[in-house]
Order: C-alpha cells, then structure tokens, then sequence
C-alpha cells in the first residue's frame, strides 16, 4: 500500500505539503499543488476516508444535485457528471448524487450535516428556490447555469444566449429569411430553466435584428410530438427553410420527418442544433452543430469548489464560448420557386 511519505518524497516535497494538499487547511502554491496531485495519481494513493476526514474536518466529498428529469436529454447531463466525478477524484474527493426532485431540503441537509464538503447545482432555473439557501447557509457551492440573480454565486455555463445569436447569424448568412426554433419540451420553459430561455432570448433578439421571421415552438422527444411541432411549424409559416433545434432527442425524428415531407436537407432545409459533438456527427447527414462543452463544465466547476475549500474567492461567471460547426446539414437557403 502506498503511503503518504512515498507520496511525498515522489514529489519532492514534505509529508505536511501533501497532508495540507489533501485537507485544504493551508494554501499552497498552484505548481506544488499539481505536483502532489500528479504523484497521488501515479501512485495510486488512497488515504484512509475515515482518519482523513477526522484529521481535516471535512467529509472530502461533493454533493452533485443533478436532474432526473424526463424532459432533460439525461445523455448530456450525464457527461457532465462523469466529468464532475473524475475531477473530484483527482482531487481526493467522492461525489454524493442526489436528485434535483429534492431542491431546497437537499440543500438544507448537506449544509447542516456535514455531509459534504461542497455542493454543484445543476438544472439552473432563473428564480431557483435552492439559491437562497445556499445564500444563507455561506455553503461552498458552484452552479452549473445561471439564475437571474448571479450575486454573490460562483457559476459555469456555456453562454447559451450567444448560442442562440450565433445560430441565428449562421441561418442569415446563408440566406434564410424564415425560420424555426424548436426547443425543449414546454414544461422547461414552464420551470424558466436558464439554457432554455436564455437561448430563446439570443435567438429572437438576432433573428430580429437579421430581418428574419422567426417562431419558436416547444418540442418533446418523441417522435408524435416532433411531428406535432414540425407540422404546427408548417401550417403557420410554410416558407420556413432554417430549423435550430435544442432538443436532442427530437433530432433523428426531424430529420426523418423533414424527408418524408420531401423537404430535403439541407437542399430544402438547413438543420442547426444546439448539441453534444456525437450527436451531431452520428447524425445522417451530420449535423451543424453548436456543441455543448459538457466535460469542460463539470471540470470548471469542481475548480471553482476546490478553489473556495482553498479559501479562494471564486464568486463570479465563466461563461464558455459557443463555437459553431458547419456540416452536411445546414446550406444556402432554396430559392423561392
């Protein structure tokens, strides 16, 4: 078994360095860090839970409130917890799941138990009802979205309204005059959750300002309701030749649907979503795409818990850049017959 002196003569440093590392009572310098936690990886060490947590007062564990939710593409959700997870091992920490059903009293519990050193928020809703407590309790906590009020928070998020905007300019570049957002399903945009307005907000405002005419439907998953939406769509704006789609398991169907209308893509149709890389490129045709940047997002925000347990003030945004890919999918708008 691996031992903290081995650990510590490995990376040239002394036993309390590599103590003071795992247990965050002092502040050490970012090199020393990195090379403590580089030597704890190669070596496989793994210090006792029980005599850590009684030697640092803390758990060493982060509790992740993660969504399970049936109206949540839970693929995309779950790269981010298997980033959040891996990041918190490299930095001797466990992550505790629980569900976002329990909101307000999960985060009540860990912060009056001790249960967790830290807590990651997802599934961000504008007027969360978990925030205030968290702003009561001063827990060490990192969100991953954005509520309306960021005050005093820590949070990480793509910037979906650019997003929006970046996919409305995409449509426009290509000539595009009509076109369609279709969003998550409606009891989303019903709970005000922060990716799916604030792409709808970067998407009308660009369309506008393109002189698009632009409509934006909600959208379930399946495929009855994909063909509900893309039908509703085109009864009301037949000329509609420009698609967003940030719902990801509505794509596939789309896609079908648009054929079998005899709307061909991107010929006849250019399809844009707002996705995971593997969704787009396993697409037929592949998919423009802006990508959701799902391990940078677990890995930011187990750094901006790690860096407050430091004593570190993290309060702020990262919004991470959206970037745009152009494949198969999307092409200049069909001149009108």
């Amino acid at each position: 078994m691996v031992t903290l002196a081995q650990v510590a003569r490995h990376a040239g440093v002394s036993p309390s360095t590599v103590s003071y590392v795992l247990s965050g009572k002092r502040s050490i310098s970012e090199a020393t860090r990195r090379r403590v936690e580089q030597s704890i990886a190669e070596l496989g060490y793994h210090p006792h839970a029980g005599a850590r947590a009684l030697a640092s007062s803390r758990s060493h564990v982060i509790a992740l409130m993660i969504p399970l939710r049936t109206d949540i593409y839970v693929p995309v959700m779950m790269d981010i917890a298997i980033s959040i997870t891996t990041t918190a091992r490299r930095h001797g920490h466990d992550v505790l799941l629980l569900t976002s059903e329990e909101g307000p009293s999960a985060v009540k519990r860990v912060a009056g138990s001790g249960l967790a050193d830290a807590m990651i928020l997802m599934d961000v809703e504008l007027a969360d009802e978990r925030i205030p407590l968290l702003r009561q309790t001063g827990s060490v906590a990192a969100l991953i979205g954005l509520p309306a009020d960021t005050s005093g928070l820590s949070c990480v998020d793509l910037d979906f309204e650019a997003a929006g905007v970046l996919a409305a300019d995409h449509l426009a570049d290509l000539g595009h005059r009509e076109v369609a957002l279709i969003g998550a399903p409606e009891t989303v945009y019903r709970r005000h959750t922060g990716f799916a307005e604030r792409t709808l907000a970067g998407f009308r405002r660009r369309a506008a300002e393109r002189g698009m005419a632009h409509l934006h439907r909600p959208c379930g998953g399946s495929h009855e309701a994909t063909a509900g939406t893309l039908s509703r769509i085109l009864e009301e704006r037949p000329g509609t030749t420009g698609f967003v789609v940030q719902n990801e398991a509505a794509v596939p169907h789309l896609l079908g649907l648009l054929r079998q209308a005899g709307r061909a893509v991107p010929e006849d149709a250019s399809v844009l979503a707002i996705c995971p890389d593997d969704v787009a490129v396993h697409s037929s045709p592949q998919l423009t795409s802006v990508s959701i940047p799902a391990e940078e997002m677990g890995r930011r925000a187990v750094e901006l818990v790690m860096a407050q347990l430091a004593g570190e003030d993290t309060t702020g945004l990262i919004l991470l850049a959206p970037t745009l890919t152009a494949r198969g999918s999307s092409g200049p708008a069909p001149h009108p017959a």
